[in-house]
């Protein structure tokens, strides 16, 4: 495939064309009138959104929640979680390479380590550093949905979720079987996925392998993925066993990913464990009750030269194991959510030295349902004491009012913080330097929303949101000639609006064998503001996206023919605007299918970081069978 990237000038120019064609679609397809099925609708409206203490149906939720299901993860021409990710407004994906080899996340405005990553409730922080967040042992194959949660969540999920939260949900097994997966494409790529599920009438289990792996689409960007994945579970008298336990291997050409574009023959190997236990019961057949241990280890190995590992070479590996309870009571009130998790956190590095933390943490929330349920208040706190910090209380409070049988408005208000990483606290570099004077960051947010999800054929929310940070920390330096250095940032205030459309166009004609299937329509402005006198260079917090507009059009020309194209424009504070089209076409049966996908189909040059040039045009190829 031609990888030349095009004259920038003439990439706008085309991106423009996208972007009016994108609209007249669009004002195409809302003259569409309404139907009365919303079958849909309703079962998206009726998934449980996992919250570990009060869990609610999707429909209920007074908070800006998200869900990507499996089938429009199917339709997406995405081969990770990061890439996916991508197609969500609001959500900051700031990739390094191809194939969330090594990716960042950001909710409205927040960066890496402010925003929390779950699998399947679980936890994913590294107290080394958030940019190994999203090393994780899962192929796209073995997700069933993904919760996004925008706005604070510390007060439900803990500390790391600042500005947000993104809960991975993986499949519970429905029938025994196999499943199989190869796919090709440019830069030579190659990649291949097995499953294989057990079920029987109290037990369960998957098991995955995945190896995805590229020649790269420029010198020292190749890489090769292993992922290893289990979960499984067993019915024991009234409750029930569940485990779950994977390993991803990453190693990759690290060409220009840190400190500077000049440094072109990085290298990196990062090897992700994670593993947990849980047993879950009903109490008196009302109270909901689950323990569970769980255990994440990460080695990374970062070799500056790839081909002399000598002249610098970094080896970290973190260890975090935690032990959580969480309850729900029903009571004539409402209901109560209580928990507490213990973790202990140890670090051996040769740069950042031996480090620890011990993390104890308490959970209270209760949710008061009035006006035969059409109000909900949900009062919470979380208090939690770091070995090394102290004590800490985050508060927080969530109300709705459906003020129509098909709408709802929200608001809502918390307290977050964060503790600075280890990295943030003590790393030694040539162009980095840590800040052990460094204190906790801390905010006030507030949001007010409205939202549908049982509008035949409609799923929308819409809200205002408003985020006041206070000793935000951020790499920041006087000049080019200085290092990047962690400093508390007097004062970053976040303040946008935040929109996702979805029509399910299939629900509105009545007709499941529609050309058109579904359009969503995604927009988030942010506007941020500082108050400081020592960065003059910043390198995370004041890079947010000013602009954010996702398009996704699903369409069927046969019955089995269906056809996805997908627009995003960013506009990031201090880099280039532009604008992406990714496209997937498939063939799919009952126990097989043939997929081509092409990412950035205009190969414009763009960059999602201050540091490296992203792939141009990406053609790939799949086919996928099941037994």
């Amino acid at each position: 495939m031609n990888t030349h990237l095009c004259n920038l000038k003439y990439d706008l120019r085309r991106s423009m064309n996208t972007r009016v064609l994108s609209f007249l679609i669009f004002a195409t397809i809302v003259n569409f009138s309404f139907a009365q099925t919303d079958t849909l609708t309703q079962e998206l409206s009726e998934v449980i959104v996992t919250s570990n203490r009060i869990e609610l149906p999707y429909a209920e939720h007074t908070r800006s929640i998200i869900l990507i299901s499996e089938e429009e993860i199917k339709k997406t021409p995405a081969s990770s979680v990061a890439e996916l990710l991508h197609y969500v407004a609001g959500v900051d994906v700031r990739s390094r390479g191809a194939n969330g080899i090594q990716a960042d996340i950001g909710i409205r405005g927040g960066t890496f380590d402010q925003s929390l990553i779950l699998v399947n409730g679980i936890k994913i922080s590294d107290m080394q550093t958030g940019h190994h967040s999203l090393n994780l042992p899962i192929d796209l194959s073995n997700v069933e949905r993904i919760e996004v949660i925008k706005g604070p969540a510390a007060r439900i999920y803990g500390q790391n979720a600042f500005s947000g939260a993104i809960n991975i949900v993986t499949k519970s097994v429905e029938k025994s079987g196999v499943e199989l997966q190869l796919t090709g494409g440019d830069f030579a790529l190659f990649g291949g996925r097995v499953g294989a599920s057990i079920k029987k009438e109290k037990q369960n289990h998957y098991l995955s392998v995945g190896y995805d792996q590229s020649e790269g689409y420029k010198h020292n960007t190749d890489y090769d993925i292993v992922n290893l994945f289990y979960q499984g579970s067993v019915q024991v008298g009234n409750g029930k066993i569940g485990v779950m336990s994977g390993i991803t291997d990453r190693n990759f050409g690290a060409n220009g990913f840190y400190a500077s574009p000049d440094y072109t023959e990085q290298y990196e190997s990062v090897l992700t464990g994670l593993g947990a236990i849980s047993y879950s019961t009903l109490i008196n057949n009302t109270s909901t009750l689950e323990a569970r241990m769980y255990y994440r280890t990460n080695h990374d190995d970062y070799i500056f030269i790839r081909d002399n590992p000598d002249v610098y070479h970094n080896t970290h590996e973190s260890n975090t194991l935690g032990f959580e309870i969480n309850m729900s009571i029903p009571t004539n009130l409402g209901v109560t959510g209580v928990g507490v998790d213990f973790n202990n956190v140890t670090l051996a590095s040769n740069n950042l030295g031996n480090r620890s933390r011990f993390v104890s943490t308490m959970f209270v929330e209760h949710r008061f349902e009035m006006m035969d349920s059409r109000l909900s208040i949900t009062p919470g706190v979380q208090l939690n004491h770091y070995s090394d910090f102290g004590f800490m209380a985050l508060p927080g409070i969530d109300l709705g009012i459906a003020v129509h049988p098909s709408f709802t408005v929200f608001a809502s208000t918390g307290y977050t913080y964060r503790v600075p990483t280890f990295t943030d606290l003590y790393y030694v570099g040539p162009a980095n330097v840590g800040n052990a004077d460094l204190k906790p960051e801390y905010a006030w947010t507030y949001e007010l929303g409205l939202k549908s999800t049982k509008l035949p054929g409609l799923i929308a929310q819409g809200s205002v949101f408003y985020r006041s940070g206070q000793s935000i920390i951020d790499w920041a330096r006087q000049s080019d000639a200085d290092p990047w250095q962690p400093l508390n940032v007097l004062a970053v205030n976040m303040k946008g609006v935040d929109s996702n459309l979805s029509f399910l166009v299939n629900e509105l004609s009545d007709n499941e064998n529609s050309f058109l299937q579904r359009v969503n329509v995604n927009y988030t402005l942010i506007n941020s503001t500082f108050s400081t006198t020592e960065v003059t260079q910043s390198r995370y917090a004041l890079e947010n996206l000013r602009h954010q507009l996702s398009l996704g059009i699903q369409m069927r020309y046969f019955k089995s023919l269906h056809h996805s194209v997908y627009y995003n424009y960013y506009d990031r504070v201090n880099l280039t605007d532009y604008s992406l089209l990714d496209t997937r076409l498939s063939w799919e049966m009952s126990n097989y299918g043939v997929f081509v996908d092409v990412s950035n189909l205009l190969d414009i040059e763009y960059k999602e970081t201050n540091l490296v040039t992203m792939p141009g045009r990406w053609a790939k190829i799949g086919v996928n069978m099941s037994f």
